[in-house]
């Protein structure tokens, strides 16, 4: 078999693992579906009326459609929430020595990686369904047809691969799991602080600033845009723009990170 088929085979083997490790021990993997859950009911049930109908006055949506501002960025919240257990799984492996007897194998290196970070952006997709389904179920009303629906997707699985390779690359240089599970926490707030929640034009002017340059920014009005069909503009192009970028800083921070670790 060739270099690159091996690598395929492996990361298949790897794959697996992973999942079979989240079957196993789910605690993880439900706080990736329940907090965002948990938010999505808390900012609809228990502020949509009053953040509403503050919207409302700026010109946005009217009391009782805040579900249908609030949703998409929620959904973004989600493709975030997966970053926590990637670190932590990746940490665990190079800390209690796993690694170190894949190395000891005919096992291709690259496919070790590539198992966590496959396994983590097929558990958050089905986490993003999930979640879709509940915000469905509540009230929230998109009108995007069937290829926006699939570009809604599409983008949020960009947003969820280059968000685990920064969480691989964060747990590889994590000394423990509890540090592992810290370090990507920024990952997860940092929508609250753009246009997830209120719009930007809502803040002061140096939160406004910051607001509109941040990556998570273009990515939930694109989002926004996809369902709702509000104005997309140039936060498309924007939004792909980070994700590729964050991909390949992600990327590259755990190959460099993944191949100092194993050279000790």
């Amino acid at each position: 078999m060739s270099t690159l088929a091996l690598t395929v085979t492996d990361s298949a083997t790897m794959l697996r693992r992973n999942l079979r490790r989240a079957l196993r021990y789910p605690a993880m993997t439900f706080s990736v579906l329940l907090m965002p859950i948990m938010m999505l009911l808390l900012f609809n049930y228990a502020f949509g009326s009053a953040l509403g109908t503050g919207i409302n006055t700026m010109g946005g949506v009217g009391d009782g459609e805040y579900i249908d501002y609030v949703a998409p960025g929620i959904i973004l919240v989600t493709a975030t929430s997966g970053a926590v257990a990637t670190a932590v799984s990746v940490c665990v492996d190079m800390t209690e020595g796993i690694v170190n007897r894949f190395r000891t194998m005919s096992v291709s290196r690259a496919a070790i990686l590539a198992g966590h970070v496959v396994g983590s952006v097929l558990q958050t997709m089905i986490a993003l369904v999930l979640i879709v389904g509940v915000a469905l179920a509540i009230g929230f009303r998109p009108n995007a047809n069937a290829l926006e629906w699939l570009a809604a997707f599409g983008l949020l699985g960009l947003v969820t691969l280059a968000l685990t390779w920064l969480a691989a690359a964060m747990g590889l240089v994590a000394r423990t799991p509890e540090s592992a599970s810290n370090t990507p926490l920024p990952l997860t707030f940092l929508p609250f602080l753009g246009s997830a929640i209120v719009p930007a034009d809502s803040m002061p002017t140096a939160m406004r600033w910051f607001t509109e340059y941040q990556p998570f920014t273009p990515m939930i009005e694109t989002l926004r845009g996809l369902l709702m069909g509000s104005e997309i503009g140039s936060n498309g192009l924007v939004a792909l723009a980070w994700c590729v970028g964050l991909t390949l800083l992600g990327y590259l921070w755990a190959r460099a990170a993944f191949a100092r670790a194993t050279r000790r």
